[in-house]
């Protein structure tokens, strides 16, 4: 057992880039989203067992029928300028996220949020959501004080945005786009007795040397989204002083895949698909490129999420097969052996999981007539601008399940969200009615079991289709000074309050 925790310190964290800015209702993503969960609190947190627990909500009860949510609201939680946080705030912060945020799933089921008093918020949903406490976490529904936030300016270009006020264990001081996020502790929070730590940097490192070298020299003491090399991992983790984790990414669900264009021949023929997924050595990749840090995907729904199945077809590495398909489809090689050409995009900036990849996709494909042509994109704004505007063959991919289908897996697969110009939507172009109705009666399902089976036939049947031919789970580790105690474990990992977090001895 630990002593007591101790209070006092300044923790160092890392984020791999400089955040548009601080407020989660209106922006998704990791640089914006681990800070803001500091600033901010939210009505439930959760556990490592995908249980919510109390946060601003000190209790809530969801109605039989699955339309209404009470949430009964703490009496003492106050914003950083000293306002009481009330129901009218839990209303108004709904509505933001419901009208600004990205994932336009999460609350809009939603037609009203009733306030009968300061302290008690109801919402009213049109239809059952079995998502709805989940889309409560931290870094989804960040409770804004109305009386800043609501002041008639857009929310998205909203000034306090990038010196925002919340209610939660650590306030604001200072931010210096490139370089650094100052939050201090919140001596008035709502938590007695806590956060421990008296204050936290965030130090913005760009270049992925340069963050392996600040952890090595102890000039970094918390990183997580870690994009440092795998092999350079391997070095960090046997100093004494460094410790890893890859626990507080289940409910992220981190998927690496390979998008199809569906609007382009011959990637409109599902032969051709297959063929392709049955050339890619998915053990090779988890074993070899990646050091054996990650795990094969086999779907659209993440190994560690309760509603994933494995009883799906596994496309293993078959290339007479892959051949077999191309020669029914069509594709007759020519005199130096091509049948055609694709060319593959990939996002900037994450090569173990992306550049390498379509490299050894190249080699992989050639074997079954396949000349793929390599195409980088200079920044990560022109590689989503060719993917959202379609404009692509073949593109690399890393997309979250954020918690619950209905948030974060539904929106690659509906043919409602086929949304050109928006990045991480139906990209591919894919449209199935018999997978919309099954995901229609999955995000209304109250059963969980129904709902389990809903999502398993939703895998059998896209895997079939391969929209997309999924690769690995992303590896991501969680790098942490060897001293620091409370780490946020739960399923939400670094999108959890720091509020626990605390130093046995704090670093000289």
């Amino acid at each position: 057992m630990h002593a007591a925790p101790k209070r006092g310190g300044t923790l160092i964290a890392v984020l791999g880039n400089s955040p548009r800015h601080l407020n989660p209702a209106v922006q998704s993503g990791v640089v914006t989203g681990v800070p803001g969960t500091q600033i901010f609190a939210s009505p439930l947190r959760y556990d490592a067992n995908w249980q919510p627990q109390p946060y601003l909500a000190k209790r809530w009860e969801v109605s039989p029928d699955g339309l209404a949510v009470t949430l009964h609201l703490v009496e003492e939680a106050t914003f950083h300028d000293g306002h009481p946080v009330t129901s009218e705030d839990v209303a108004f912060s709904v509505q933001v996220v419901k009208e600004n945020h990205p994932f336009q799933t999460m609350f809009a089921p939603v037609e009203r949020v009733e306030t009968p008093d300061a302290h008690t918020a109801i919402l009213r949903l049109a239809q059952p959501h079995p998502a709805i406490l989940l889309a409560m976490s931290p870094a989804l529904l960040p409770i804004l004080p109305k009386h800043v936030f609501g002041d008639g300016q857009d929310l998205k270009t909203h000034p306090r945005n990038l010196a925002p006020i919340g209610a939660g264990p650590f306030k604001f001081v200072e931010y210096k786009p490139g370089e650094y996020i100052i939050l201090e502790r919140n001596e008035h929070f709502f938590l007695k007795g806590k956060p421990y730590l008296d204050r936290i940097i965030f130090k913005i490192i760009l270049d992925k040397s340069t963050e392996a070298l600040a952890f090595e020299r102890g000039e970094a003491h918390y990183g997580a989204y870690s994009a440092i090399s795998l092999r350079v991992l391997d070095r960090l983790e046997k100093l004494p002083h460094l410790k890893t984790t890859t626990r507080g990414y289940e409910a992220i669900g981190p998927l690496n895949w390979l998008a199809f264009n569906l609007r382009r021949k011959p990637l409109d023929d599902l032969r051709v698909r297959k063929a392709i997924s049955y050339a890619i050595d998915r053990d090779f990749i988890t074993q070899r490129l990646h050091y054996g840090r990650s795990r094969r995907a086999t779907g659209p729904i993440a190994p560690d999420s309760p509603f994933y199945t494995d009883e799906v077809e596994p496309y293993d590495l078959d290339l007479a097969r892959a051949n077999r398909l191309l020669d029914a489809a069509g594709h007759v090689r020519g005199a130096d052996g091509t049948r055609f050409s694709l060319t593959i995009d990939y996002i900037p900036g994450f090569p173990e999981q992306q550049k390498n990849i379509a490299e050894y996709l190249k080699s992989q494909l050639k074997k079954i007539g396949i000349d793929l042509q390599v195409r980088a994109a200079p920044d990560f704004p022109t590689w989503a601008q060719r993917v959202a505007n379609w404009e692509f063959d073949l593109t690399l991919d890393i997309v979250f399940n954020w918690g619950d289908p209905v948030i974060g897996v539904h929106r690659t697969y509906l043919c409602s969200n086929v949304r050109k110009g928006v990045i991480w939507s139906n990209t591919q172009g894919y449209c199935n009615p018999k997978v919309d109705a099954l995901l229609a009666q999955a995000a209304v399902e109250l059963d969980v079991e129904k709902r389990r089976a809903l999502y398993h036939a939703f895998q059998r049947l896209v895997v079939d289709e391969l929209p997309v031919a999924w690769i690995n789970v992303v590896p991501f580790h969680t790098l942490y000074h060897a001293d620091l105690r409370g780490l946020p474990l739960s399923i939400w990992g670094a999108f959890s309050p720091f509020d626990e977090l605390y130093w046995e001895r704090p670093p000289q």
